[in-house]
Formats: C-alpha cells, sequence, structure tokens
C-alpha cells in the first residue's frame, strides 16, 4: 500500500454556455497528492452526495487521511475507514449517512469517484468515505454474466457495455453504490496510486 502524504481539495465551479444559450454549471473537485493530481467532475445528478463531499473536503476532514485501501484492479478508497465506522456502530456512536442516488447513467466505470458503505440493505453511503474505480476491463459473455446474476431484468446500457469493454472499471458493483463523479484529468496518478 502507498502512503498518500497530503489531500489538498480545491473547488472550481465552471461556467458554459449550452446549445440553447443558458449557463450551465459544472462543479470539479481536484484531489492533489503525492503521487499527482486528479480532478473530478461531480454528477448534477447526485445532489446529496455532491454536497456532501464538498462540504467535508472544505472543512479540511479528508486531510487527515490517507487511501486507506488500495486494490489493484478494484479501487482505491479514502476517507474515515471501514474498521473505524465498524467500532463506532459497536460503541453506539452515531455517524451519518446519506441515503442513495443511484442512476443508471452513473456507472462503475475506470475513474467513477463513489462513495463506501458497509453491507445494509437500504444502500445508504457512509458521509466520509469515498473511493475511486480502477477496475479492469471485460468482455460481453463477462457482463452478460453479471446481468443473470444480478437478475430483475437488470441490463447495462450501451455505453456501460461499451466503455466496460474498452476502458475497464468495476461492474459488480454498479446500482449498489452510489457514483457521484467521474475523474477527468489525472489517469496517471490513478494509476500510480493503484
Amino acid at each position: 500500500m502507498r502512503k498518500i502524504i497530503f489531500f489538498q481539495f480545491a473547488f472550481l465551479l465552471l461556467f458554459g454556455l449550452t446549445a440553447g444559450a443558458q449557463k450551465a454549471n459544472a462543479q470539479f473537485v481536484k484531489i492533489e497528492t503525492n503521487l499527482g493530481t486528479m480532478i473530478f467532475k461531480l454528477s448534477a445528478e447526485t445532489p446529496k452526495h455532491s454536497a456532501s463531499f464538498i462540504k467535508l473536503a472544505k472543512k479540511g476532514y479528508y486531510n487527515n487521511y490517507d487511501f486507506n485501501r488500495v486494490i489493484k484492479g478494484f479501487v482505491i478508497q479514502g476517507g474515515e475507514t471501514d474498521s473505524a465506522y465498524a467500532a463506532m456502530g459497536k460503541a453506539g456512536q452515531a455517524f451519518k449517512r446519506i441515503d442513495p442516488e443511484l442512476n443508471t447513467s452513473l456507472f462503475h466505470q475506470k475513474g467513477a469517484l463513489a462513495a463506501g458503505r458497509d453491507n445494509n440493505k437500504e444502500k445508504t453511503s457512509f458521509e466520509g468515505q469515498f473511493y475511486v474505480v480502477d477496475g479492469k476491463k471485460y468482455t460481453d459473455a463477462q457482463l452478460d454474466d453479471f446481468e443473470k446474476r444480478v437478475g430483475k431484468g437488470f441490463q447495462f446500457c450501451a455505453d456501460a457495455r461499451k466503455i466496460y469493454k474498452e476502458v475497464g472499471g468495476t461492474p459488480s458493483l454498479d446500482q449498489n453504490y452510489t457514483v457521484f463523479g467521474q475523474l477527468v484529468k489525472g489517469f496517471e496518478a490513478l494509476d500510480q496510486i493503484a
């Protein structure tokens, strides 16, 4: 496991013109580490998760943490650890959870920014834990197998299937964990950390 020396979050609010000449807001988060910088675009479709992430980052919450779970071909996880949440639960301490914001257009492609959680049936996220997908590439047969295991008529959208085959990701996490952003710059830093 590689130790991350520090997290420094900078927030950029960008404005651009849409086809209808209206201003569209896009929020970006920059994570700087000793192994490089990653810039993520936050999803407007996950307002609770994005707002919580920004709130904690502005308070300096993540500055106290490393990427504490690094699994090549799967994810790099930062923020509060699973064991800390388990200890809080055993001690009867309350900790904040965020209701799931699952969306089939937001999937676990390489570079997806998502919220960690335990194995609760409601799929609520931990407020202080996040991960970035490293993942790997999949074949159509492997993706078909995932769809069968999920059942209930679940199918990957055409974009997800294409990206999982060409870029990679971790499709087994889809519709179980909330994805709230996507890496747009700094894939080399993700690769270095993983």
